[in-house]
């Protein structure tokens, strides 16, 4: 083996990790310190003696003046209605189930709810505790909502944050397929696992939020390594087929799934549970925390990018990509490349679980799930095994799902069509958008 490069492959190593946590360190230092702080100038602060509790209408429906009452649990009822944001918050002070009831007549021309919504909803809460609760309401045709226009910038912003979050976790999946030609299945849960290891250190374990997400990712870079050390390198040296460790992958997503469910249970938990701040710029609207992980997105991207181009470790890694026997023979240590691999890949994928937590609210046993076909068709379109292609296909399927409302198509078909632009574009360029063309025959 080249001496040469295995001493720099761990400098590089280091530089990269460090690369990965740098942003992610600026980023957290200016987040919340614990889940127990609520900022200053929110309307509710959370006390040994008092409970919040936010209703809420979804981002780009900020029609105010809507009603909603609040029955606490022992009979009284409180009203108040929504602020220019589509906000209120109640603060409260017993112990037990809430009704909270949006009150459909307050509904101004233009706004209605959506099929199948719910008008009550009834979360449970308890003196210092804190509670979240958005009613699905559609304004499309309400004459103070955002215009179409406003609204196609609003969802492109959400869009681009949704494929930047998506890309961390897709371009780790492409580097594990193109080094070892596996399809991962348990990718996604690595996501699920960034997202539910920073909610358990948080608030079970009182860790501040900083170090808890720099542990996190630490965590989640740690079983890519203990995965491949303990069970993928001795299947490949077993000569097991991709069928079969494909199988094991899906065992391997499922027993993390049910783990999940055991461990913090079926319902949402937050990261954080302060209110999260919102900036405009224009007619884009979105939290702080979007505005920082999008930020984290682009510099750890190019992080990786440029190590892929530009060092040693990301010469070796193509060169197993695209042929592993002949990168052996060349002195390239096949088998840690490929550990160095798992362990980046898992890492971002535990980065995007935290980024994708506090984003979207909460996680849940089943968020990975969830985003595994986005994730696989982010990768299938970029093109298989390639690292850029994966971060412009999760770019392309993050606004595709995010525009798919604007132009008229029912909300529960977002995620349909952009499988649909995937077959669409595949019969077209079958090797994706940056991939190489494949002789057949």
């Amino acid at each position: 083996m080249d001496h040469r490069w295995r001493t720099s492959r761990h400098g590089v190593g280091w530089v990269l990790l460090l690369g990965l946590l740098a942003p992610l360190l600026l980023f957290l230092g200016s987040a919340p310190a614990s889940a127990g702080e609520v900022p200053a100038d929110t309307e509710c602060t959370r006390s040994e003696t008092t409970a919040c509790l936010q209703a809420r209408l979804p981002t780009g429906v900020e029609v105010p003046g809507i009603a909603i009452t609040v029955t606490t649990p022992s009979g009284e009822e409180v009203t108040q209605v929504t602020d220019e944001a589509g906000i209120t918050v109640f603060a409260v002070t017993e112990e037990g189930q809430y009704s909270v009831l949006l009150d459909t007549e307050s509904f101004p021309e233009g706004v209605e709810l959506r099929p199948d919504a719910a008008t009550e909803i009834t979360p449970t809460l308890a003196p210092g505790g804190q509670s979240f609760v958005t009613f699905n309401v559609r304004a499309d045709d309400y004459t103070g909502a955002i215009s179409w226009w406003d609204s196609l910038a609003q969802s492109a912003a959400s869009g681009l944050r949704l494929g930047l979050l998506l890309a961390l976790a897709a371009v780790g999946l492409s580097l594990i397929y193109g080094t070892t030609g596996l399809s991962s299945f348990s990718h996604a849960e690595q996501v699920t696992l960034g997202g539910m290891v920073a909610f358990m250190m948080v608030n079970w374990w009182g860790i501040p939020f900083l170090l808890a997400a720099v542990l996190t990712v630490a965590f989640c870079a740690f079983t890519g390594y203990f995965q491949d050390r303990v069970m993928w390198q001795p299947l490949r040296r077993r000569g097991l087929g991709l069928i079969q460790m494909l199988i094991v992958t899906i065992g391997l997503s499922l027993a993390m799934q049910y783990a999940f469910q055991v461990l913090v249970g079926a319902g949402n938990v937050r990261v954080i549970s302060a209110s999260p701040q919102t900036a405009s710029f224009g007619p884009v609207t979105l939290t702080y925390q979007s505005f920082w992980a999008m930020g984290i997105s682009v510099v750890v991207l190019s992080v990786v990018g440029f190590a892929l181009l530009r060092t040693r470790l990301g010469r070796a890694t193509r060169a197993v990509s695209d042929n592993p026997a002949l990168a052996a023979a060349s002195g390239i240590d096949v088998d840690r490349v490929i550990r160095l691999v798992w362990i980046i890949a898992t890492g971002l994928a535990g980065l995007s679980g935290i980024m994708l937590a506090l984003v979207l609210n909460g996680v849940k046993w089943d968020s990975g799930m969830q985003i595994l076909l986005l994730l696989f068709a982010a990768v299938t379109l970029g093109g298989l095994g390639t690292a850029f292609g994966a971060l412009v296909g999760a770019i392309v399927i993050g606004l595709v799902v995010e525009l798919t409302p604007i132009f008229g198509l029912p909300g529960d078909l977002k995620y349909a069509t952009a499988l649909l632009i995937l077959i669409l574009l595949l019969m077209v360029r079958p090797q994706g958008i940056l991939g190489k063309a494949e002789r057949v025959g």
